[in-house]
């Protein structure tokens, strides 16, 4: 009775720990897609606001809402490029880890454009927008180098994929275009089949017709053909082989 009760106890705790460790990834996974909403928000936020002192700022200003707008925008199409493709292409492992040391230079780069952003010495940001359109053409070169070249990789193997499809479905084609060739004509088969056939037929009646003259010559009555079978007279009785036939009485 102590090991049972020992037992459901065990189980009970095992449940419980079960329960809390579930509630926990639970939880975890919850505020990881909170936070990754968020982030995604808060980069659409951002980005919009790039787009409109790009657009609506002159100078020194907008020229580095257009410098952060360029940076962002590329990494962001390379890692959702690289990301989709990595699924179906093990071989883009590298290429991703290899974007994901440009992408620390590239949210280094961005931190520093943005503290320029609110910088009120404007001389000393104009001497610097030389050095920082060099750093953001190379990181954004890299990237674009990076994204066209998974782009490429995908499109080619599409294209061998097709080109595989595209003969396979060519020889089925060609054989399908080719069955009068392989199939006997079946005018020819249907006037073997009658022919062969009427042979059989024209055996079948020779056949009573030769055994009647062989009869005849051995001097032998042809056979009787088959009698119907006729009703029974209902005046004449039914007599069968078992019943004795009964004897006259007689006289003394």
């Amino acid at each position: 009775m102590e090991a049972v009760i020992l037992v459901l106890a065990l189980l009970f705790v095992a449940f419980v720990v079960l329960g809390v460790y579930v509630s926990v990834k639970a939880v975890g996974a919850a505020k990881r897609g909170v936070d990754r909403t968020i982030s995604q928000a808060r980069r659409t936020v951002e980005d919009t606001t790039l787009r409109a002192k790009s657009l609506g700022q002159v100078g020194v200003a907008g020229e580095l809402a257009q410098l952060r707008l360029r940076l962002r925008t590329s990494m962001k199409a390379t890692q959702d490029a690289l990301h989709a493709g990595v699924a179906e292409d093990a071989s883009l492992r590298e290429s991703l880890g290899l974007f994901e040391r440009l992408s620390v230079h590239g949210r280094e780069l961005d931190d520093e454009l943005k503290r320029l952003e609110r910088e009120p010495d404007r001389h000393q940001v104009t001497e610097r927008l030389p050095d920082l359109r060099e750093r953001v053409e190379r990181i954004t070169h890299s990237a674009d180098a990076l994204r066209w070249a998974a782009r490429d990789r995908a499109r080619t193997f599409a294209e061998d994929d097709l080109s595989a499809l595209s003969a396979q479905i060519d020889v089925e084609a060609g054989a399908l275009r080719d069955w009068s060739r392989a199939e006997p004509d079946w005018a020819a088969r249907a006037e073997d089949a009658a022919g062969a056939a009427g042979a059989a037929g024209a055996a079948g009646a020779a056949g009573p017709a030769a055994e009647t003259a062989a009869r005849s010559d051995a001097g032998e009555a042809p056979p009787e053909p088959p009698q119907a079978i006729t009703a029974r007279d209902p005046r004449q009785p039914t007599t069968y082989s078992w019943q004795k036939t009964a004897r006259p009485e007689t006289s003394n």
